[in-house]
C-alpha cells in the first residue's frame, strides 16, 4: 500500500501542477512515510516543491500537546525553518494572513474514522477558507483504520461544533479525501480540490479491516496508541462527556473505562439483559486500573477493557462500539438511577451545552440513557435509520 504522501513523493507527474506555486502543509505526528520520515522533512527534500509554510491541528504539527483542549502556539520548525501556524490555538480557522503564505495546501492527516475527531472539523474549516480566498487544497489520502462500517446517530442541525463538523454519524467509514469531496458538495463550495489517493488500500481485508497489518502505527494524537484504541474510539470517546474514566492516565486510554464505585459484574449482567447483541464482536474483560492523571487520578477504578486484538473473538462487522458504550451507560443508570454520570464542564470551546450532547450531535443518546422506560430497541431503530441514510449519502464520494 502507498499513501497519498508516498505517491506524491514517488511520482513526479503528480507533483507537476505544483511547479511555480507556493505550497503549505497541514500535518501531524502520524504524517509519515513507510520508513517513518515526517512529511515536512520528506517534502523539503524535493527541488520541485516550494514549501513556504506549515500548519498544525490539535496536538500540533510534530506532537507537542499531550492532553485534550490544550492549545498550541505558532512557531518556527527548527528542522525546515518554516513558519508553523496553529489551527488549535488563538484561531481554529486559517486567517487571511496565514492564507497569504501559500497557493496550494497539502493536507496529510491520519484520521481515526470518527466524527468527533477534530481533524475532520479542521478539514471543513480549511476547505471553507480556501474556497473564500481562491486557494487550492490537495488531500494526501490515508486509510481509514477502522474501515467502512457506519454507526451512530446523525448530528442534528444546530449541534455543529469543533467535535461535530456536519450531519454524519459517529462512525462515518470514509477517508479524509472522501470526506473532503462530501464537504464540498454539501456546503456548496467552489475550489481547486484534488485527492492523491491511496494505492492498494483494501478496507475489508483481514486482519486489519482498514489498517494494513504490515504498516507501522504512529499515534495521530497522544492518546491514540494503537489500532485497538481506534476500533473502540467511536464508543469510548463518549466517556469524555461523563464522570467515568476513559483510561487517560493509563497505558490503554480509550480502550477501557471505569470508576472507583462501579459494580462491574452487575454492570455486565445488566448489559447482557438489556441488549445482548450489542456486546458482539469483542471480548470484555473486567479489570482494575489507577489513572496517574485526569479523572480519578490516584484512585483505584473498577472497570472494563474492550478487547479487539484477537481474531478468535473480534468480528469486524458485528462489533458496534457506539452501541456497546451506550449500553454500559444505560446499565449503570438502571442500577444507580441518580449516579452523577454526565460531566458538566467547558468542552472544546463550548460553555453552555453538555459535552455528552456535543459528542453525539444532539441530546437523543443522553435522553435515551436517562429514561428507564425507553428500551434498547428504540435507540437501535433510530440509529439504524440514520446509518442506512448515511451509507446511501456517502456512496457517490467513495474512492475505494
Amino acid at each position: 500500500m502507498k499513501t497519498g504522501l508516498e505517491r506524491l513523493l514517488d511520482e513526479p507527474a503528480l507533483r507537476a501542477p505544483l511547479h511555480g506555486r507556493r505550497v503549505a502543509l497541514l500535518a501531524h505526528p502520524a504524517s509519515v512515510t513507510r520508513n517513518l520520515t515526517h512529511a515536512i522533512d520528506a517534502l523539503s527534500t524535493l527541488p520541485d516543491v516550494h514549501l513556504t509554510a506549515a500548519f498544525g491541528p490539535q496536538h500540533g504539527l510534530r506532537g507537542d500537546k499531550q492532553d485534550n483542549m490544550v492549545e498550541s502556539d505558532d512557531w518556527t520548525d527548527p528542522r525546515s525553518g518554516l513558519p508553523v501556524f496553529s489551527l488549535y490555538g488563538r484561531v481554529r480557522r486559517p486567517t487571511p494572513a496565514m492564507l497569504d503564505t501559500f497557493d496550494v495546501l497539502l493536507i496529510d492527516l491520519q484520521d481515526l474514522g470518527c466524527r468527533i475527531y477534530t481533524f475532520v472539523t479542521t478539514l471543513r474549516y480549511v476547505l471553507e477558507a480556501a474556497a473564500a480566498h481562491g486557494k487550492a487544497v490537495w488531500v494526501l489520502d490515508r486509510p481509514n483504520p477502522i474501515g467502512r462500517p457506519v454507526e451512530g446517530l446523525t448530528l442534528q442541525p444546530g449541534w455543529e461544533s469543533f467535535v461535530g463538523a456536519g450531519p454524519m454519524p459517529m462512525r462515518h467509514g470514509m477517508t479524509l479525501g472522501e470526506l473532503g469531496q462530501w464537504f464540498i458538495h454539501t456546503l456548496g463550495l467552489q475550489l481547486d480540490y484534488r485527492v492523491i489517493t491511496v494505492d492498494g488500500w483494501e478496507p475489508q481485508a483481514a486482519p486489519g479491516f482498514g489498517w494494513p497489518a504490515d504498516r507501522t502505527w504512529v499515534n495521530p494524537s497522544p492518546n491514540a496508541p494503537n489500532l485497538w484504541m481506534a476500533r473502540a474510539y467511536p464508543g469510548t470517546v463518549m466517556l469524555e462527556g461523563t464522570t467515568l474514566s476513559e483510561g487517560r492516565g493509563t497505558t490503554r486510554p480509550l480502550e477501557l473505562f471505569g470508576a472507583p464505585d462501579l459494580d462491574v459484574p452487575r454492570l455486565i449482567d445488566d448489559m447482557r439483559t438489556l441488549a445482548p447483541a450489542w456486546l458482539q464482536g469483542c471480548q470484555l474483560r473486567p479489570c482494575w486500573f489507577e489513572p496517574t492523571f485526569h479523572k480519578h487520578a490516584g484512585a483505584l477504578c473498577a472497570g472494563l477493557q474492550i478487547h479487539t486484538e484477537d481474531l478468535t473473538f473480534y468480528a469486524h462487522q458485528a462489533f458496534r462500539p457506539w452501541r456497546l458504550q451506550a449500553l454500559a451507560f444505560k446499565a449503570l443508570r438502571r442500577q444507580l438511577p441518580h449516579y452523577p454520570l454526565w460531566r458538566k464542564f467547558d468542552y472544546e470551546y463550548e460553555h453552555d451545552r453538555l459535552a455528552i450532547d456535543l459528542i453525539n450531535g444532539g441530546p437523543a443518546l443522553r435522553e435515551w440513557v436517562d429514561d428507564p422506560d425507553v428500551p434498547a430497541e428504540a435507540l437501535d431503530a433510530r440509529a439504524a435509520a440514520d446509518e442506512a441514510a448515511w451509507r446511501a449519502e456517502r456512496e457517490p464520494f467513495l474512492l475505494y
